[in-house]
Parts: structure tokens; C-alpha cells; sequence
């Protein structure tokens, strides 16, 4: 794992300055005069850290806008590099804590997942964690089911990068599963509970995939033609 320098986590923490002030006084300037009788510090503290999050969020598409963060492997001492770090403070700090308390409904982490750059298709929700969602993209009327967890980054001793995770339409990832960086699963694919999908790996169309490390159970072209 590589170290986070003090320039990068002084960018974060001027950028997390920024997003504090910015949450802080659009609610004194919204609520501040509010009649807002006994509930009033409750009703203060929910808004200021809900415009928090919404002003983290649009902070950090607009740090990756002018700073972008491409897929593949990040080299040392780059400019990649410091991106990551900056990225990762964010989610460390910030959208972590909310991705893995399981208190957001569903449907707002869906909203939530968009937010952060994933591309997600209509009708597709997740129950599990998606790490990295930027380099995340699902088709429609597709589940990824609870504790489940989709994982588009590589972490091994010095070996840093990102490789996109893509899910097609109609497919269901089962509860506990993890998928991780690299797999390409086909339309009409499913991932039983519990597996582990190695790097890279490519599933189907229509295939059904299980057990740790994940292998093909049945389903997919052979099958069809028999």
C-alpha cells in the first residue's frame, strides 16, 4: 500500500474546508431565521450534514472533472497517483461511512451510486457495496444483492489501478458475493451467494456461476446447443 503524502492530504483537507463552509452556511442562510420551534437544533444539524454530502459530491465531480482519474494502473509518484490519493481520502472521510452503514434505503444509494459516477441502468439497484463506482457499469433490471460487494480497484503491495467492472441487463448478483476488478458478466448472467469472481474473468450471456473461486456451473452457449 502506498503511502499518502502531506501535499495530498492538505489538497483534501482545503477542499474538505471549502465543502464544510459551504454546507455550514447554506443552512444558516436557508434555516438560520427559521421558525423552527423546539426541533430546531435537530432540524439544523440534519440539514447542514445532508448539504454536506450534496456539496462533497458535487465537489469531488468537479475535482475528478478537471483532474480526471483514468482506468488502468497508476504509476508512483505520478499525477495519477495524486488524484487517487485525493480520491480516496474522499471516500475514506466521507462516502464510506454511508456506502457500508446499511441505514440508506435503496433506492436513495442508488441515487447516492449515480452521484459518485457510477452508470447504472433503469430498474437496477444495489443492496451491497460498490467501491469505486466510477468505474462501475451495470445494464437495466439488474441486482446486486446484500453484502455483496463489487470491487474495480487492484491493491497489491506496490501494484495500484483501476479496472472497470461491467454487468449486463437482467443480472442478478447474489448476497455475499464479490466481484472483482476487471469481470465483464453477460446479459441474463447470475452470480450464486457467497462466490468470488476472480480478475478478469469473463461470464456469458445467460451462464450461472459459483462457489469461491467462481466457475461455471451451467447455462451459456454449450447448453443452448444441447
Amino acid at each position: 500500500m502506498r503511502k499518502i503524502t502531506l501535499v495530498q492530504t492538505a489538497t483534501f483537507v482545503l477542499l474538505f474546508s471549502i465543502i464544510l463552509g459551504l454546507g455550514i452556511g447554506t443552512t444558516a442562510l436557508l434555516l438560520g431565521q427559521a421558525p423552527l420551534g423546539d426541533f430546531r437544533g435537530v432540524v439544523l444539524v440534519v440539514a447542514g450534514i445532508f448539504l454536506i454530502y450534496v456539496f462533497a459530491l458535487v465537489v469531488f465531480r468537479l475535482f475528478l472533472r478537471f483532474l480526471p482519474l483514468p482506468a488502468g494502473e497508476i504509476g508512483r509518484a505520478s499525477r495519477q497517483e495524486f488524484v487517487y490519493h485525493v480520491y480516496l481520502l474522499f471516500f475514506l472521510i466521507l462516502f464510506y461511512p454511508i456506502m457500508r452503514s446499511g441505514f440508506v434505503p435503496v433506492p436513495l444509494m442508488r441515487l447516492f451510486y449515480l452521484a459518485l459516477g457510477a452508470k447504472l441502468g433503469q430498474n437496477t439497484y444495489s443492496s451491497g457495496i460498490i467501491l469505486d463506482p466510477l468505474f462501475v457499469e451495470v445494464g437495466d433490471n439488474t441486482l446486486i444483492g446484500q453484502f455483496s460487494l463489487i470491487v474495480p480497484h487492484v491493491i497489491e503491495n506496490e501494484k495500484l489501478g483501476h479496472y472497470p467492472v461491467r454487468i449486463g441487463h437482467n443480472v442478478t448478483i447474489g448476497a455475499q458475493a464479490v466481484v472483482l476488478a476487471g469481470v465483464t458478466i453477460g446479459d441474463g448472467a447470475l452470480v450464486a451467494t457467497g462466490s468470488v469472481v476472480k480478475k478478469g474473468t469473463h461470464i456469458a450471456a445467460g451462464e450461472v456461476w459459483g462457489g469461491v473461486p467462481a466457475k461455471r456451473l451451467r447455462g451459456g452457449v454449450e447448453e443452448a446447443e444441447g
